[in-house]
């Protein structure tokens, strides 16, 4: 690939298409990428850049993403920034698809890349409209049905839309997690190994820990406590990842199994969820979410303000002002940072055990990087513990 432009419009970009929401809505335009029908919970992503990111993020599985940056795929796609081996969004939703590539490291277009991904798209509707819906209304389930599905009669479209399977009450981890452990070592001395409980992780969250000076190992989701404490770990992450995190028990106990144990935690997205329904918080969903790279989260220790990277439609439900007591008896709590555009909790931290965790993306590949300094925080905690512990060796 040449830094020309390259002309990548496609017959195919002509097919027609319709995404139906489940009140009834209905919103024709053209079919991009694949062909046929896809279900899936509607969602928007206000990020101006990183679609590939987006797309090959392992969270938004069983989701059909809408961009609301009206031009996308000018710079095509290639093989270093996927954040996973493959596209995991149910479906995807654009206005105006770039009809050329003009990125001197793209290796293909994103319409070919769609397709060979058998991800089913829609472009040239109006994506302002349906964010304005979703906002209103709420995210909801939806279709794309594109080539000779977007035929079908329209009380049968919204039947299949309304036979589909609310996002509430999924577990999705099993469906996006590793089938085998494996492993990421740091350059050099390293402060040990950190476990990573796969949940839909991405690589650049197993980069960034490499490069805070940890050996990884990345676990299947189904992992036991006695499977993870065989390997010794000086610290344990939870990923990021899609569902609903109340319908993730098992994930809870090994967490409180963690946290019993006094081994290092940090949480990032789904892993903050899980922390909190661990801590004995409840989690909710989110009328619509946050998604998108320009989310203001402000550090409540600092008081500085963040513009981060976000992907979730759950929260957790607990006091953002005040410190309290774990009602699963795990000591004090406190919520380090919540969201400056609806007070929702953006990071927890416990006071008499050490874990923490993050709502937000501080490994976001596409950016920004306002956050990462939580990667040095976690290891400062590590350090910390691992003296701890020598001081009552000794």
């Amino acid at each position: 690939m040449t830094p020309e432009t390259v002309n990548t419009r496609s017959s195919r970009r002509f097919d027609p298409a319709v995404l139906v929401l489940e009140d009834g809505s209905r919103f024709t335009g053209n079919a991009y990428g694949a062909r046929g029908t896809t279900l899936g919970e509607v969602v928007f992503a206000t990020g101006m850049t990183g679609y590939q990111e987006t797309l090959t993020d392992p969270s938004y599985a069983g989701q059909i993403v809408l961009m609301t940056a009206p031009h996308i795929g000018n710079t095509g796609v290639n093989r270093e920034d996927m954040e996973s081996d493959q596209i995991w969004t149910a479906g995807f939703i654009v206005r105006d698809p770039s009809r050329v590539v003009s990125n001197f490291r793209a290796d293909g277009s994103l319409d070919d890349e769609l397709a060979q991904g058998d991800v089913i798209g829609i472009s040239g509707v109006d994506t302002r409209a349906i964010t304005r819906r979703i906002r209103s209304a709420g995210s909801m389930r939806g279709a794309i049905f594109s080539g000779p599905a977007a035929e079908l009669d329209p009380d049968e479209q919204l039947r299949q839309v309304m036979d589909a399977t609310p996002m509430a009450g999924r577990n999705l981890s099993a469906e996006v997690s590793t089938r085998e452990p494996y492993r990421v070592s740091a350059p050099g001395e390293t402060l040990g190994t950190v476990a990573v409980i796969d949940l839909g992780i991405k690589r650049s969250t197993t980069q960034f820990l490499v490069e805070a000076g940890f050996d990884v190992i990345v676990l299947p989701q189904s992992t036991t406590a006695a499977e993870l404490f065989a390997l010794e770990p000086a610290a344990v992450f939870f990923s990021n990842g899609p569902g609903d995190p109340a319908a993730s028990e098992g994930h809870v106990k090994l967490l409180q199994e963690v946290l019993r144990a006094r081994v290092p935690y940090f949480g990032i997205c789904f892993g903050n969820q899980l922390l909190g329904r661990a801590l004995g918080f409840e989690t909710y969903k989110l009328p619509f979410g946050h998604r998108g790279i320009n989310q203001p989260v402000v550090d409540k220790s600092t008081g500085r303000v963040e513009i981060t990277s976000q992907n979730h439609g759950f929260a957790v439900d607990a006091p953002i002002d005040e410190i309290v007591e774990s009602p699963a008896g795990f000591g004090r709590v406190e919520v380090t940072h919540f969201s400056l555009n609806d007070d929702v909790v953006e990071g927890l931290r416990a006071l008499d055990y050490p874990a923490f965790s993050v709502q937000y993306h501080p490994e976001a590949a596409a950016g920004p990087r306002d956050a990462k300094y939580l990667f040095a925080r976690f290891r400062d905690m590590v350090q910390n513990n691992s003296h701890d512990n020598k001081k009552d060796a000794n």
